[in-house]
């Protein structure tokens, strides 16, 4: 395993910070192709590298009446068309073996959910499709137990990322560690800070996931100032209205002003990561 990882024109372990963004889920094939030009254009604005993310199927939801998505093959094939028509890469996440095929043909990155973090028939499956793994550590993971996976998906010939996405805390709260983020990059890939799904509060609102997404900002800043090789944010335009994680997205709009503060950090902690 590296930290210095590059998939396409996005370097992972550079001076640069690496943006995985876009929204929850996939709503529309016009809705994910709007916030894609938008997030593409303020990216590239503010200098940082930018894989889109979205997800076809939600297959976790709260709630069995919750949206989840437009399902495999419609899914696929909108982010095929991001992909195409913006020259980014795309990741998505598989909640099941027989879905790493058709997904690792279409996306750049397979993102391994939270809770199925340690299923190892995915994992493997995952980690032989030839695309790199984007391990989100689960929340009833310890830092360290991430090493356990990792050693799972370099037996098997993959290569992987790692996103920290908060650890579980009584009920439905999350907090975040940011010394897991040193603590995981031993193990030798790179090390997302995820700072929307950070703020969620699992089943919080009863029927559906809760979330401080006036907090996005303030874990983003900390996960960046910890040495992330990468930050990873929910965007939408209208949060409010999102069929899918709203409590814990980030406005759209307040990502440049964002973004700007997250480089000023990075270029603040350079000098003390070259040393």
């Amino acid at each position: 395993m590296s930290r210095n990882l590059s998939i396409g024109s996005v370097r992972f372990g550079g001076d640069a910070i690496p943006l995985i963004a876009g929204p929850c889920v996939i709503e529309s094939e016009k809705h994910c192709l709007s916030v894609a030009e938008k997030l593409v254009a303020i990216a590239e604005t503010a200098g940082f590298p930018l894989v889109f993310k979205s997800s076809y199927d939600k297959a976790n939801r709260t709630s069995a009446d919750s949206y989840r998505g437009p399902g495999l093959k419609k899914g696929l094939a909108v982010l095929a068309k991001v992909r195409k028509e913006f020259g980014v890469p795309v990741l998505t996440d598989v909640h099941e073996v027989d879905q790493v095929k058709p997904a690792a043909e279409v996306c750049d990155i397979l993102q391994l959910p939270a809770f199925l973090c340690r299923q190892t028939d995915l994992v493997v499956a995952m980690a032989k499709s030839g695309r790199p793994v984007n391990v989100k550590k689960g929340q009833f993971l310890a830092p360290w137990d991430v090493k356990n996976i990792l050693d799972k998906i370099a037996k098997a010939g993959g290569t992987a990322i790692v996103t920290e996405r908060g650890v579980s805390f009584g009920y439905n709260t999350l907090v975040s560690d940011f010394r897991a983020i040193p603590e995981m990059q031993k193990y030798g890939a790179p090390v997302i800070f995820d700072a929307t799904h950070s703020v969620q509060q699992p089943g919080g609102k009863g029927s559906s996931t809760g979330g401080q997404r006036e907090m996005v900002p303030v874990l983003a800043r900390c996960g960046v100032a910890a040495g992330a090789d990468g930050i990873f944010l929910e965007v939408h335009e209208d949060p409010d209205r999102a069929p899918s994680d709203g409590p814990n997205m980030l406005k759209l709009a307040d990502l440049p002003a964002l973004l700007a503060q997250l480089a000023a950090i990075r270029t603040a902690i350079l000098p003390l990561k070259t040393r």
